[in-house]
């Protein structure tokens, strides 16, 4: 456990809500409900010190993105010191709520998954509703919402998803539910996708061409 965890933990206890940082376990564990064959956009809620972030970075291709939303200032920096050569991760110290806005303001259409740590359960209704409706929104077609979390109460909220699988994953203090949430395609939601995956191909031949 680095210091700078221990330190937000005493500080913000709720927010941070756990004393120590994700296991490797736990870490491959979520990294392995993605599929990383293809250029992806993930965004991630509440990342802390980046266990997370750096195994999804280590895993993801060259023209892919990952925006990561982390509300605590300290953590905010810390990461932007960490990813500071990495052009593919954008830290945003902020809301996750914001990720709507983040995503227009950078030309992308949705998301292909977005991982979350924060603790849903110390939520307000409204707000975690709120939220859950903007990530189901920001979701590509297939795309999913994958959270680790000390309850699996989320489950009885986030009822805007087709359907949920959860495993209780104990090679971690304190033992999570990992929970996939998994969006249906629309018509709708397909033809965004499939102008976003244009607009990753016509990235990376402008890519090829400079390099040639």
């Amino acid at each position: 456990m680095s210091a700078l965890f221990f330190k937000r933990f005493l500080k913000r206890p709720f927010q941070v809500a756990s004393i120590v940082p994700s296991s490797k376990a736990l870490v491959e564990r979520v990294a392995s409900k993605m599929d990383f064959s293809k250029p992806r956009v993930i965004a991630e809620y509440g990342p802390g010190e980046g266990v997370h972030s750096r195994e999804i970075a280590r895993r993801m291709s060259a023209d892919s993105h990952l925006l990561l939303f982390e509300l605590d200032a300290a953590f905010s920096r810390a990461l932007e010191r960490q990813f500071a050569g990495d052009p593919r991760v954008h830290v945003i110290h902020g809301d996750a709520a914001s990720l709507p806005y983040e995503l227009k303001r950078r030309g992308i259409a949705c998301c292909d998954y977005i991982l979350s740590g924060i603790p849903f359960s110390i939520l307000k209704i409204d707000k975690k509703r709120a939220l859950l409706r903007k990530t189901y929104d920001a979701l590509a077609p297939d795309g999913s919402f994958i959270i680790y979390q000390v309850t699996n109460e989320l489950k009885q909220h986030a009822t805007l998803f087709e359907h949920a699988e959860s495993e209780y994953f104990l090679q971690n203090i304190p033992p999570m539910f990992i929970t996939v949430f998994h969006k249906t395609p629309s018509p709708l939601s397909r033809e965004r996708r499939t102008a976003q995956s244009k607009r990753f191909s016509r990235l990376a031949g402008v890519g090829a061409d400079r390099s040639a």
